[in-house]
């Protein structure tokens, strides 16, 4: 038998072995104990349903990967209580954190009474995580007042501190919803507030060292012991600019890219609160181009269902760039690729998987894309010229068209799009044609601006806004997140910002506040 073929058969094994649930034995208590404690990146949970949640964490000694840890599976007990003293324990078992993925725990907890809050924690080796809190959502046929989730995206670590979870933690969320970019991959000397010297991130091991420099951060690690989290990835997870199996942009060239991008995608699943189901192959089928599926749906009662979308991993590559690779800014007219029916920005199997949600979509009152770029077409002005950015989905308008359409075909109501990517807050309506401003107004958008990602500046954002008079407001300056509240009658949106995301001790305020009432596909600011 050959190497490969020996090391994917265990890999195969390694997967199945570390996402069992095992009885609770003597041995996870006579395991070595640790010298110190292994849980130092905290805890998380996410991917729930009204019955189930996932529990993470990752073991880690002294900050660096597989220092001090034995090259064995370690067993890790977790509990699930009702209480924070854990007097009314509901589940638990152990679960092994195996080398091969990291020694990260990936608990996948069933048969839980839905929309119910718990708390939970591992233990290890004579060693206590903090203490998490998550929940199960509300069972699809049961009514509900009220869902308040945040929505966030882009904290490059070198911009500036992660101080907008800091506050973040005071709105009492159900859910945080973060829409991309979750690290960037590249070098030092990069505009750094928080300057880290590792080299652009390229193998399994980079990836793994860049994942721990952003979960140490402490407000980071609290907002995700607070509350589940629903997630998907944008392009610096892998690469800047990538698409589906072509490389992007920046840093040193790579001749084995799916590699590269089979690396980023392990270290991404032993990093994330995310089912065991989202490795579609395998961890062995990742190094062989499998998909890594992270795109679903999350029903919240009848009040809501989340549509999470993934628009790297299937997408074509951008075009009608200069370079031949990435993104661009260009005049559309210039570009007859542009138009081609054929393109796609989330692949066949996710757009028909997306066009079978809507044909539902009316059996909930309102209905929610999450997804890591802008929506709604948007001109950059340029003298006479009205230009486009093609990684966005400007990029891709015939697969626009095609969602568009479904929605229209399906009679969408209260359609609401979440986004990120492009560092600045933008609101605004989806049109059946955004060149007809009496045509049909589809949804409402909320692009969201970055946790400290910088951007330009906004010097161009009043001649932007005048022609693209479908978004009623943009700000491109301030960092925060957006929180959401949604109750039967009415969706709030409050643009949340802090003082100044390079300083750690940054204050937090309200940019602007949106109500859309039901049924009524109208924004109105309120502060």
């Amino acid at each position: 038998m050959s190497e490969f073929h020996k090391t994917r058969r265990e890999l195969i094994k390694t997967l199945a072995l570390a996402t069992a649930i095992l009885p609770i034995s003597n041995s996870v208590w006579a395991q070595k104990k640790f010298d110190k404690n292994p849980f130092i990146l905290g805890v998380a949970s996410g991917s729930p349903t009204e019955q189930s949640i996932v529990l993470w964490t990752r073991l880690l000694d002294d900050g660096v990967f597989g220092s001090n840890l034995p090259n064995v599976p370690v067993e890790v007990k977790w509990e699930l209580a009702l209480d924070r003293e854990f007097s009314k324990i509901v589940k638990s078992g152990v679960s092994l954190a195996v080398p091969a993925l990291a020694y990260s725990v990936h608990a996948e907890v069933n048969q839980l009474p839905s929309n119910q809050w718990f708390f939970y924690r591992f233990q290890a080796g004579g060693a206590m995580s903090v203490i998490g809190r998550t929940r199960t959502l509300p069972a699809a046929d049961q009514a509900v007042a009220q869902l308040r989730l945040a929505y966030a995206s882009c904290q490059q670590y070198e911009h500036g501190y992660f101080s907008a979870y800091k506050h973040m933690l005071a709105e009492n969320l159900d859910l945080v919803l973060f829409l991309g970019d979750y690290i960037y991959e590249y070098g030092p000397g990069r505009k750094g507030i928080r300057v880290h010297d590792s080299p652009p991130v390229i193998s399994l091991d980079d990836y793994r060292k860049r994942y721990v420099l952003y979960k140490r951060d402490k407000n980071l690690q609290a907002m995700h012991a607070a509350c589940p989290w629903l997630m998907t990835w944008d392009d610096h997870e892998v690469q800047n600019d990538y698409a589906g199996l072509n490389p992007g942009t920046f840093g040193p060239y790579v001749s084995d890219f799916p590699k590269r991008r089979a690396a980023a995608y392990q270290a991404y699943y032993e990093h994330m609160p995310i089912s065991s189901s989202a490795l579609m192959g395998g961890i062995d089928g990742l190094m062989n181009g499998s998909e890594m599926r992270i795109y679903g749906d999350f029903r919240y009662g009848k009040l809501a269902n989340i549509c999470v979308l993934d628009d790297r991993q299937y997408r074509d590559p951008d075009i009608c760039t200069p370079s031949g690779n990435g993104s661009s800014i260009f005049d559309p007219k210039t570009c007859t690729e542009l138009e081609n029916p054929n393109r796609t920005i989330l692949g066949d199997a996710q757009e028909r998987w997306l066009a079978a949600k809507l044909k539902d979509a009316n059996k909930n009152i309102w209905n929610v894309i999450g997804q890591p770029t802008l929506y709604a077409q948007r001109y950059f002005p340029s003298g006479d010229k009205l230009l486009i950015w093609n990684d966005a989905w400007d990029g891709f308008p015939a697969a626009r068209k095609r969602i568009d359409q479904a929605l229209i075909d399906n009679k969408v109501k209260n359609l609401v799009i979440f986004g990120g990517d492009v560092h600045e807050n933008w609101v605004g309506y989806i049109k059946a044609d955004y060149n007809k401003p009496d045509s049909a107004v589809l949804g409402v958008e909320f692009c969201g601006t970055s946790i400290t990602s910088i951007g330009d500046g906004g010097k161009y954002l009043d001649a932007r806004l005048a022609k693209n008079p479908h978004f009623v407001f943009a700000e491109a300056t301030k960092k925060g997140y957006g929180v959401a509240e949604f109750t039967p009658n009415a969706l709030t949106v409050n643009l949340r910002v802090v003082s100044d995301a390079q300083q750690e001790d940054a204050t937090i305020e309200t940019l602007a506040k949106f109500v859309v009432r039901s049924g009524s596909n109208k924004i109105e600011r309120l502060a």
